[in-house]
C-alpha cells in the first residue's frame, strides 16, 4: 500500500468516532471471496468471515453483500449470524436479513425479449457457459483461451447488443462475461442504501470488478465521509480511491474498520 493509500484510510477511519453507525458495502466475488468457475466453490478467504462476524457483533455497522449473483446464494457463503443484508443480481434484488425478499418488476416487453434469448442460448450457449436469471441472460468465458473468449465475445454482442436499445434492457460488460440484463445496477443499489441511512454515517464500498465502477462512483457522491477500494490482485483504470490487494488488504482493511468502531 502506497502512502497516498495509507493517508486516505486514515482519514476515512478517523470519522468514525463520532458516527453513531457506518455503511460497510462489500461486493462477493474477486472480493470475498477468489473466483471459481463452479461459483458454489467460491468460499470467502480466511479469516474473512470471522472478522465481519466481529464487526457485526460490535452492532455499530451496517453491512451489506452486493453481488451479480441472486441474493440467496450469498448467507450460506458467508455463514454469519444473523445473516447480511444482500442486493443481488447487481441491485435488482434485495434480501432482508429476516429473509424478505424484494425484485425489481420487469415489463411485458422486457420479460418477453429475455425468455426468448433464454431460450436460444440454452439451445446454443456459442461456446460458452450460459447463466439464467431472473433479471438477465448471461454469457460466462472464464476458463476459455483467449481466442475462445474473443470469439465467444464476438458471437453474444452480435445477439446481445441490438436487444440492448430495446427500452429497459441494459448491456453489462464484466471481466470474462456478457448480461443483457434488466433493473437497477450496483450504483442504484448503494445510492438506495444511503439514502435509508442515518445522516452522517460513513460509508465504503469494496469491489474488484467492471460492474463495482457504478458502485465506486455511487460511494464517491457521498455525502458523507466515504472511500470506494479497489479490490484485486493488479491495478486497473478505475473510480476508487484506494486499491488494495486481496486476501491480505482485505483483512488489514476489516480489521481497521474493526479497530476504528471500538
Amino acid at each position: 500500500m502506497n502512502r497516498q493509500a495509507a493517508k486516505k484510510l486514515q482519514e476515512f477511519f478517523s470519522a468514525f468516532p463520532g458516527a453513531p453507525t457506518s455503511l460497510l458495502l462489500l461486493d462477493y466475488d474477486g472480493t470475498l471471496a477468489g473466483f471459481r468457475i463452479d461459483r458454489f466453490s467460491a468460499r470467502p478467504w480466511a479469516g474473512v468471515s470471522e472478522l465481519l462476524d466481529a464487526i457485526q457483533k460490535q452492532e455499530k455497522t451496517r453491512i451489506a453483500v452486493v453481488t451479480g449473483r441472486p441474493a440467496t446464494e450469498i448467507p450460506p457463503m458467508l455463514a454469519l449470524d444473523p445473516a447480511p443484508e444482500v442486493w443481488g443480481l447487481h441491485g435488482a434484488e434485495r434480501l432482508y436479513p429476516d429473509g424478505r425478499r424484494e425484485m425489481e418488476v420487469q415489463t411485458p416487453a422486457v420479460r418477453q425479449a429475455l425468455q426468448s434469448l433464454r431460450k436460444r442460448l440454452k439451445r446454443d450457449a456459442l461456446g460458452g457457459l450460459f447463466e439464467d436469471k431472473p433479471n438477465a441472460a448471461v454469457m460466462h468465458w472464464r476458463g476459455r483461451t483467449p481466442e475462445q473468449a474473443r470469439e465467444i465475445e464476438r458471437r453474444a454482442r452480435e445477439i446481445f447488443e441490438p436487444l440492448a436499445k430495446r427500452d429497459g434492457l441494459r448491456l453489462l460488460k464484466f471481466e470474462a462475461g456478457l448480461e443483457l440484463r434488466a433493473g437497477r445496477d450496483k450504483g442504484g443499489a448503494v445510492r438506495e442504501i444511503i439514502r435509508e441511512s442515518e445522516a452522517g454515517a460513513p460509508v465504503t464500498y469494496l469491489g474488484d470488478d467492471l460492474t463495482d465502477e457504478a458502485a465506486f462512483k455511487a460511494v464517491n457522491e457521498a455525502k458523507t465521509p466515504h472511500l470506494s477500494v479497489l479490490m484485486r490482485r493488479e491495478p486497473r483504470k478505475t473510480a476508487a480511491d484506494v486499491w488494495l490487494k486481496p486476501p491480505e488488504g482485505l483483512r488489514m482493511f476489516l480489521r481497521m474498520w474493526l479497530d476504528a468502531r471500538r
